[in-house]
């Protein structure tokens, strides 16, 4: 890592962050001539789905440039095979992150709805600029993730080694990405999306986006409502609130979730031997704590070791996918009751490990810092975590260091926030959104709801899945179905139109450490057909 002060310094001088475009009018997209260049597909050489295409589409860095430099978005697409006057045009597809691949998305959404009707869009992923595939791909510290990372309590006595690796990899993002960092907003990412469309030679485009892409869906919406035919928004996250605040949201709801993990636990202390009642559970997760602080687990595949914070990070997820519970109970038992390491190791190399570089890393802090005014006084921040922390220690200081790079950032961000959603001008979204969700809390999906009048909110009440659709719950499902069928939406009124009932708890089993190959590849997300796999992460 490069030293911070002077490159920190250099860095502020490079990178100005005016935030001017998020004040654009709707459907300001100015002459079709933008600078971009032109789709020419060949076979992406997918041998589970061989119709699919790939091409890669040059972009402007700065649409305010449409001239200027270009940067090349990926792009993907498994075309429509309905007859013509039966298709509905392109569907674009996001993930969300910031910063995750789409590219698996066409074959997987497209599969998991009636041929009738999948058949009838072109499917389109792709990789938002400077990530994965895209030209060029961001990396500001490749290393930053390998373990064992500083104790993320801060009781422990690391804060000031966390503040100096937030502070270095800003300024390593700067010193080597200040052309590109400012130009990796949501609002760029939409305006990529109008490029594709363009490329695409569609006067509209479909969209269905999850966690982040909820925000780039509604930017999109709100640039070029005239060019939305269709809109999708699935875990949703508020129109309105800054990013640090959101972030505090999370935390709660991290801690209600870990809760609700300890209450299952205990209930089959038949299967986990970690006592029966939710405290007994917490105290043992506390323990592997502690005694990680001392003893790191071998990580490998991976690099590095598994510590304090490299355990934390393979428990949180247990928040977006409750499918993982019996795994994580798992992980607790074997180090408590055997210390028996394997069931966290290959936990920690499913679920956290990192990969070969910092992979989304980038495209989220460039979106998160640049488009809110952030704290900067750590004295601020120490405070104000320490009393969110007080009702929700599971989650607040984990989650407080993954985002301190913002406290660094070259510029002092947009201060006056994301761009505004109204709605004006859309035709009616669809909106899915679960009241246990902790990445994206349900208040997100109701202002959302509230922001864009026309739309239909479905709420899975005591659903706690990130992403709720294609889960296997028909009554969420199929309502997606319907919408992308001819447009039908829920008939109810208000600010819930629809309501889905939860899946149930996952059965409590013991699950036998044995390294498969899929484990053994650190760092390799879970493909999206496992049950355990998160989809759009939003830290």
């Amino acid at each position: 890592m490069r030293k911070v002060i002077a490159l920190f310094s250099a860095a502020v001088a490079l990178v100005a962050l005016s935030g001017a475009s998020v004040g654009a009018a709707p459907d300001s997209a100015g002459p079709e001539d933008t600078g971009q260049g032109k789709l020419v597909w060949s076979s992406c050489n997918d041998a589970t789905t061989p119709a699919l295409q790939c091409a890669m589409l040059d972009v402007p860095v700065d649409y305010a440039n449409p001239h200027g430099p270009k940067i090349k978005i990926a792009v993907n697409r498994l075309p429509a095979t309905a007859p013509r006057h039966r298709q509905q045009g392109p569907i674009l597809l996001n993930p969300g992150g910031p910063g995750n691949s789409g590219l698996w998305m066409p074959a997987f959404i497209s599969g998991q709805i009636p041929q009738d009707v999948a058949s009838t869009y072109d499917w389109i992923g792709f990789d938002p600029r400077g990530t994965n595939s895209s030209e060029p791909h961001v990396v500001c510290d490749a290393e930053y993730f390998h373990g064992p990372r500083p104790d993320y309590r801060v009781d422990q006595g690391t804060s000031k080694a966390w503040l100096s690796k937030a502070a270095g990899y800003a300024a390593d993002c700067a010193a080597d990405w200040s052309w590109l960092m400012p130009h990796m907003t949501t609002v760029d990412s939409a305006r990529d999306m109008d490029s594709i469309r363009r490329a695409l030679g569609a006067p509209k485009i479909n969209f269905y986006g999850g966690s982040w892409g909820t925000s780039l869906g509604s930017t999109y919406g709100q640039l070029f409502p005239s060019r939305v035919r269709r809109m999708v928004l699935d875990s949703i996250v508020g129109p309105t609130i800054p990013w640090y605040d959101h972030n505090i949201l999370q935390d709660k709801e991290h801690q209600r979730r870990f809760d609700a993990f300890a209450d299952w636990t205990a209930k089959a202390d038949s299967v986990y031997h970690l006592g029966t009642d939710a405290a007994g559970v917490k105290r043992a997760y506390d323990r592997v704590e502690a005694a990680l602080r001392t003893e790191p687990v071998d990580a490998a595949p991976a690099p590095g070791k598994i510590g304090p914070a490299e355990f934390e990070d393979t428990f949180y997820g247990g928040g977006y996918n409750f499918l993982r519970w019996p795994r994580m109970a798992t992980v607790l038992s074997a180090y408590v009751t055997q210390h028996d390491t394997r069931p966290l190791n290959i936990a920690y190399n499913r679920y956290a490990a990192p990969g070969t570089d910092d992979a989304g890393f980038p495209a989220y802090n460039a979106a998160q810092c640049n488009e809110n005014a952030w704290p900067r006084d750590w004295e601020f921040w120490k405070k104000d975590q320490a009393r969110v922390d007080a009702t929700a220690p599971f989650y607040t200081y984990n989650n407080m260091w993954y985002n301190a790079a913002c406290m660094f950032w070259p510029g002092q961000g947009n201060p006056a926030g994301r761009m505004k959603i109204t709605g004006k001008g859309l035709p009616p979204v669809l909106l899915f959104q679960a009241t246990e969700d902790a990445a994206t809390p349900y208040e997100g999906g109701l202002a959302m709801r509230d922001a864009l009048p026309g739309s239909k909110l479905v709420v899975q009440t005591g659903g706690s899945f990130h992403e709720i659709l294609f889960h296997g719950n028909a009554c969420l499902d199929d309502t997606f179905t319907a919408y992308l069928r001819d447009g039908s939406l829920p008939r109810g009124g208000g600010r819930i139109a629809k309501t889905c009932a939860p899946q149930a708890d996952p059965t409590p089993v013991y699950v036998t450490p044995t390294l498969t190959a899929r484990t053994a590849g650190a760092a390799t997300p879970l493909p999206p057909t496992d049950p355990e796999a998160v989809r759009g992460v939003l830290r």
